[in-house]
C-alpha cells in the first residue's frame, strides 16, 4: 500500500491510499480518483515528501554525542584523574619497572612516573617493595 497526496483542478488538497502507483494510474484514467470536497475527477498527485520511518538505532540516540565528553560523572572524574597525572608525572613508557626501581634504589632522582609494563614485572615491583599502583586509564600515547 502506498499513501499520496493529491490535488484537484479546484486546488482542494487531500490524500488516499492505493495497492500500488500502477493501481493509481490505473484508477485515474478511468476517472475514479475523485476529490471528497468538490467531487471533481481531475486529481493529480501532489508534491510530497517520503514517510520515512526511523530506525531503532536513531529511536536510541536521536543525537550523535561528542565521545571526548565524559558521559556521567565517573568518567569525568577518571578525565580529571587522567588530568593530573598526566601534568604532574613523567611518563617514561615501556621502562616503567626499570626506572621505577631505580628511584626505590636511589639510583634515580625521585619524581613521580607513569608508563607501561608487564603484570608479572608489575608483581616483582610490589613483591619487593617498590610503591606502584595500576592506572584505570590507557597512557595518552596508547589510546588510539
Amino acid at each position: 500500500m502506498i499513501r499520496f497526496h493529491l490535488k484537484c483542478a479546484e486546488d482542494h488538497s487531500f490524500e488516499s491510499w492505493f495497492q500500488s502507483g500502477a493501481a493509481f494510474a490505473a484508477l485515474q484514467a478511468a476517472g475514479h480518483v475523485i476529490c471528497p470536497e468538490c467531487g471533481s475527477s481531475r486529481v493529480e498527485k501532489a508534491l510530497m515528501t517520503p514517510a520515512l520511518r526511523p530506525g531503532s538505532r536513531a529511536e536510541a540516540a536521536p543525537a550523535r554525542p561528542d565521545l571526548r565528553d565524559p558521559a556521567t560523572a565517573r568518567e569525568a572524574t577518571l578525565a580529571e584523574l587522567k588530568r593530573q597525572i598526566e601534568a604532574n608525572s613523567e611518563y617514561v613508557g615501556m621502562n616503567f619497572a626499570a626506572e621505577a626501581r631505580r628511584i626505590h634504589s636511589g639510583d634515580a632522582p625521585e619524581r613521580s612516573i607513569y608508563g607501561e609494563t608487564r603484570l608479572d614485572d608489575a608483581r616483582k615491583l610490589i613483591e619487593e617493595g617498590v610503591p606502584v599502583a595500576p592506572l584505570p586509564f590507557l597512557p595518552a600515547r596508547k589510546a588510539h
